[in-house]
């Protein structure tokens, strides 16, 4: 049984730690080395080890040819193609699989883990392509450019440690190895197929949301606290006693959330008997909406975790001695809750672009378009049409990948996950999703304006107004993009919500 030592909400830590903590490593990694060059030694035929790959296993490779079998395999699998995934994605792919490959398991050389663990500690990120992968047998492209470099391949993202992701451009690899007095590696038998077998892509992606989305979710409830106050919306949906009767632990954390943040509100108290009997839904089934995506993600967060401290190597090389076939490599896992995870996102997006045109139509007092003087001015009009687009496009990439499959390796690959499809769809409706909820937080936060003087709850009062510290009102047109991208690093950024929960208590 492997130990959980990656968490999720430590992901960095965690993985800097257990990678600078390797040497502890070694004796496991020898141990499994050793198994292989024994059973390199009895002669009979060991899958990836002295045999082809995929349909070709059945074909017994001769000893003198088991190096260049390695060094082919890579060279035959790096076929990606497309963009090349980010840089922050590609150095968690290579950190990845540095801890799996530590784990002890994969029989990987000694020489193969060192220079790889050369690259992680001196931020030698490989250029990896972003398509490619089946999400079965492996991430097998993306891993295969990620290891070009071992071999004098590929190239790297020049910069050196703590370089920006942006300031980066590729460099040669044998290039980038000679600045380092560094010259290619000889692959041994079994570490070619140990680098290339894993879900080190999948669970990148599927990790570096996961990690962000506890974030992410306590601002959607923020945010939407700010629109139900600028929209003079009722705090009875939120009644702890609903939610009792129907205790999903999403729908009572983001109700709680909410209650918390409007406490003291004088705008809930200004219209607590105006009359109103019920609120649209984008306001009253927030706990409802949020909360299930929050319990969706939640279920994500517990697959990818449990992910990231296991073993996707085939074949398993174990404590005793045995070397194992098997199909720990399969994405299907992955594949399955990211997908999950997409769809969940999406409608936190959905649900909050209603919320934007609601605050748009004028409702109890506020000017349409959030502006005085409309006509020479547009106000917030087409803010709104860059969050429909949004998530209009994130209703498309909600499509599940998982549930496709092509048989590839002559058949004998006969169903394989699409995984890797199903993270990086996940990358982009989560960035979507931050910018949306940005708007959402532009918007809303004009519409407050016009509320003054009354206040609105303690949590929501601080947000806005260090807010309001960093971009004024808008009393006129002006250039839009710019207040959308300072909105988005707010969102990003844990003061704002720092600012909201030292006047309302931690948020869930």
């Amino acid at each position: 049984m492997v130990e959980s030592k990656i968490r999720v909400e430590h992901l960095y830590e965690d993985l800097d730690r257990e990678i600078r903590n390797s040497e502890s490593s070694r004796s496991a990694l020898q141990k499994s080395r050793e198994v292989v060059d024994r059973a390199l030694a009895d002669g009979r035929p060991y899958y990836g080890i002295n045999t082809g790959f995929g349909a070709l296993a059945g074909k017994k490779i001769g000893a003198g040819d088991l190096s260049k079998l390695q060094t082919n395999l890579l060279l035959s699998h790096a076929v990606g193609v497309g963009p090349p995934l980010p840089f922050e994605i590609s150095r968690l792919m290579l950190k990845l699989k540095l801890y799996t490959l530590g784990l002890g398991y994969s029989g990987v050389s000694l020489q193969t883990f060192d220079r790889l663990h050369y690259f992680a500690e001196n931020d030698l990120i490989p250029v990896i392509p972003s398509r490619g992968s089946l999400g079965a047998s492996g991430d097998l492209a993306p891993l295969a450019h990620m290891s070009l470099p071992l071999i004098g391949y590929g190239e790297f993202w020049d910069g050196g440690p703590g370089a920006s992701a942006d300031r980066r451009k590729p460099v040669d690899a044998v290039k980038a190895l000679k600045d380092h007095g560094l010259e290619p590696i000889s692959l041994q038998p079994k570490d070619g197929l140990a680098l290339i077998n894993g879900t080190q892509l999948m669970s990148a992606c599927g990790a570096w949301v996961m990690e962000k989305c506890s974030h992410l979710l306590a601002m959607a409830d923020l945010v939407a606290a700010m629109s139900l106050e600028a929209l003079q919306g009722s705090i009875v949906p939120f009644d702890e006693r609903i939610h009792s009767l129907r205790p999903h632990p999403g729908q009572s954390d983001v109700a709680a959330n909410v209650r918390s943040l409007l406490k003291e509100s004088e705008i809930l108290d200004s219209h607590r008997h105006c009359g109103k009997v019920q609120d649209p839904y984008c306001l009253r089934c927030v706990p409802q909406v949020h909360g299930a995506s929050r319990d969706a993600i939640r279920h994500t967060r517990n697959v990818i975790e449990t992910e990231l401290n296991s073993v996707n190597d085939n074949p398993l090389v174990l404590e005793n001695g045995d070397i194992v076939s098997g199909g720990n490599f399969h994405g299907q896992p992955l594949a399955l809750a990211m997908d999950y995870a997409a769809i969940a996102l999406s409608e936190m997006g959905s649900i909050s672009e209603r919320r934007i045109y609601l605050l748009l139509e004028g409702h109890d007092g506020l000017p349409k378009l959030l502006m005085q003087e409309t006509g020479i001015n547009s106000g917030f009009m087409i803010p709104q049409y860059t969050a429909a687009s949004l998530v209009s496009e994130n209703k498309i990439l909600s499509h599940p990948a998982s549930v496709d499959s092509i048989p590839t390796s002559l058949g004998q690959e006969d169903h394989v996950s699409m995984g890797s499809i199903s993270g990086l769809k996940l990358l982009q409706v989560f960035e979507h999703v931050e910018t949306i909820l940005a708007i959402e937080l532009m918007t809303a936060a004009q519409a407050l304006d016009f509320r003054k003087p009354l206040k609105p709850g303690r949590g929501v009062l601080a947000a806005h107004d260090y807010l309001r510290s960093q971009i004024p009102h808008l009393e006129e047109d002006r250039y839009m993009r710019e207040e959308i991208d300072r909105g988005k690093v707010l969102l990003k950024e844990k003061k704002l919500r720092e600012h909201a929960e030292s006047a309302s208590g931690k948020l869930k």
